[in-house]
């Protein structure tokens, strides 16, 4: 669960989640993202959301995470009369997106694709290496990788690299260094990505990473 007050645009980057979101007088899924996008909170909005980790939010929205890739969805469009009804729930307080989850919820999470999902967050460098020991073929498991996360294996593994650099951001004096950091194989590779998801210079985008996260621990330590 998340909540967000702030007025300021944010650059929201690829992460490989699906969120469900109440923001003002709309309920709607935003997708997981292959690119960039803005999103500023309209003032005295308090927008509320539900963020599925990759791969686990068929369970609750009923269809592959591939449909969504790259949109934003309101309820009624996705689910119908039922998710007009259920969106006027959450609107007037009678429900929360939480009640939404828990009413829906069903089946469990593929274990062969959470398996692949952990190699490749825990630092496979190739889609490949990951791909070993699995009984299930590998196209069929890149075919059911695809439905729950919503774009296959190397272009997760890209964007889980990617917030490994966001994440080491902090951490590493110059940008040669992050890369080597975060797994990539040199500064160049970190740059293309980044201009990618991010939509801008890598110099510019971790430069104001630095400084978000300087501000957030001056914050953190008066």
């Amino acid at each position: 669960m998340w909540e967000d007050a702030g007025k300021a645009p944010k650059r929201i980057v690829p992460d490989g989640c699906v969120d469900l979101v109440e923001s003002g007088d709309e309920v709607f899924v935003a997708g997981p993202d292959t690119t960039a996008w803005t999103w500023e909170t309209p003032p005295g909005v308090r927008v509320r959301g539900v963020r599925f980790a990759p791969g686990r939010a068929g369970g609750v929205l009923g269809l592959g995470a591939d449909e969504l890739r790259d949109q934003r969805v309101f309820l009624g469009d996705l689910w119908g009369r039922e998710g007009g009804l259920l969106a006027e729930r959450v609107l007037c307080g009678a429900a929360s997106l939480a009640d939404i989850v828990a009413e829906r919820r069903s089946g469990r999470a593929d274990r062969e694709v959470s398996e692949l999902i952990a190699r490749l967050d825990g630092g496979a460098t190739r889609v490949s290496a990951a791909l070993e020991r699995f009984t299930t073929g590998e196209r069929q498991l890149r075919r059911r990788f695809t439905l729950a996360v919503g774009y296959g294996p190397a272009t997760y593994l890209r964007v889980t690299r990617f917030q490994r650099a966001i994440g080491l951001a902090g951490t590493a004096p110059d940008l040669a260094s992050l890369a080597a950091s975060a797994g990539y194989a040199d500064q160049a590779h970190l740059s293309r990505d980044c201009r990618e998801f991010a939509g801008v210079q890598a110099r510019e985008f971790f430069r104001a990473k630095k400084c978000a996260m300087s501000t957030v621990d001056s914050y953190s330590a008066r």
